[in-house]
């Protein structure tokens, strides 16, 4: 399975995930001048190789009319270790009120403004579009809820927005090329201390990074300064199939990603691109039998299992004694998720006891792809692994078609494998 890794040790930013994953690529130049033909207003992409703690690798520098955002910004610049490509964002009262004398200078995007250029303005595959606006949806929905605003009234500094949209381009570009079929992701470092902002002193993660990385490893450490942007945060999180350690694989490819300022620690992001082997993961397997139960409640509390994070959850009839008849209920959960799961099958079944058992399952990569269809965008699952690869539309889509066109979900389905 073709898998790329990527090590945060250093946090990231979407400069430094552009530069390392071009090391991936063989026609770096080539890409390069492709990038610069995109068209980003005012935008020009050019490669340096650097050398950090006697690592060589690569730089990628963006400029917005001849000038980085942390050379222009001034009091609006959004300071950090890193000195990387940063955006600034203001709320919709402060893009009215905040410098009016500089207001040709400092004007300010809306999630609306960035989708326009996306997707009218960039000559990319329709996919990569997709990806773009789905990471600067994390973002602009992190801003949101750090400001209290609704992300209609989020908007972008003009340096940082073209900036940004640079950056993820980039990168969602090069994920496009490199096409892997997983993408595994290391607890990331978040550096510590606090951050300088338009909006003042924040702590280190800033509330916009803390809010893109619920439920993804990270740490803080020894070193003052935000590692991690939320540009950065968005990529991550946006492609990473998995968060952790480093998967067995037999690497074939190796980058090395590197940001501006010097620290004791190499100041990069690494990526490993190689074959790893199809995934297998430790399960719990947990299961009671119970004859004084309705179907009603066994099936509430199923669902309760299911929202809690059961990966399966199902019963089987069962004779019980003194000639009882009764169901077994089983439930498959995660490790770290055991604990809760037994508390709820106690709270909503009338078992008194729980067996457990731990099991070892294979099982096939999952992801998601969005696809154009006659009847607009709809989503399919693929599976693949085990030399095997399966592709099934969702469900929900398929009926809401249905329920739209006044169609039966077969007649749906034939008339999308007519189009493939």
């Amino acid at each position: 399975m073709k898998t790329l890794y990527i090590e945060c040790a250093m946090g990231a930013a979407g400069d430094m995930l552009t530069a390392a994953l071009l090391e991936l690529i063989e026609d770096r130049e080539s890409f390069v001048n492709e990038l610069n033909e995109l068209g980003i207003p005012g935008v020009e992409y050019k490669i340096e190789q650097t050398v950090k703690c006697g690592i060589t690798g690569t730089h990628m520098s963006v400029t917005v009319n001849g000038t980085e955002e942390n050379e222009s910004m001034h009091d609006h610049e959004h300071h950090h270790d890193h000195e990387q490509h940063h955006h600034d964002y203001h709320d919709h009262d402060e893009h009215h009120n905040h410098h009016h004398d500089n207001e040709e200078h400092h004007h300010h995007s809306s999630l609306h403004d960035i989708e326009h250029i996306v997707r009218d303005h960039l000559n990319i595959p329709d996919k990569v579009k997709d990806d773009i606006m789905s990471v600067y949806e994390l973002i602009a929905e992190a801003e949101s809820h750090a400001h209290n605003k609704p992300v209609s009234d989020i908007h972008f500094h003009e340096v940082g927005t073209m900036d940004a949209v640079a950056d993820i381009a980039a990168v969602c570009l090069l994920m496009n090329r490199i096409s892997p079929d997983r993408v595994v992701v290391s607890p990331i470092h978040v550096g510590s201390g606090q951050v300088r902002c338009a909006h003042g002193i924040l702590p280190v993660p800033a509330p916009a990074t803390a809010y893109i990385l619920k439920d993804v490893p990270m740490y803080g450490g020894s070193v003052k300064g935000e590692l991690c942007t939320p540009t950065g945060a968005a990529l991550l999180k946006h492609f990473g199939d998995s968060f952790g350690d480093m998967p067995v694989m037999n690497t074939e490819k190796i980058g090395y990603g590197m940001g501006k300022k010097d620290f004791e620690a190499a100041n990069c992001v690494r990526v490993f691109l190689g074959e790893s082997k199809d995934k297998t993961d430790d399960i719990i397997e947990l299961e009671c039998n119970m004859d004084d139960m309705s179907p009603e409640l066994i099936g509430y509390a199923m669902q309760k299992l299911f929202d809690a994070g059961a990966l399966e959850v199902y019963t089987t009839a069962v004779g019980m004694k003194k000639s009882r008849p009764g169901i077994k209920l089983t439930v498959l959960c995660r490790p770290q998720d055991k604990k809760v799961i037994v508390e709820l099958i106690f709270a909503h079944t009338t078992t008194i006891g729980i067996r457990e058992s731990s099991k070892n399952r294979y099982v096939l990569e999952r992801k998601f792809e969005t696809s154009d269809s006659q009847f607009g965008q709809i989503r399919k699952k693929v599976s693949t692994g085990y030399g095997v690869t399966r592709e099934k539309y969702e469900y929900d889509d398929i009926a809401r078609i249905a329920n739209d066109h006044d169609m039966s979900i077969e007649d749906v389905l034939k008339n999308l494998s007519q189009e493939n």
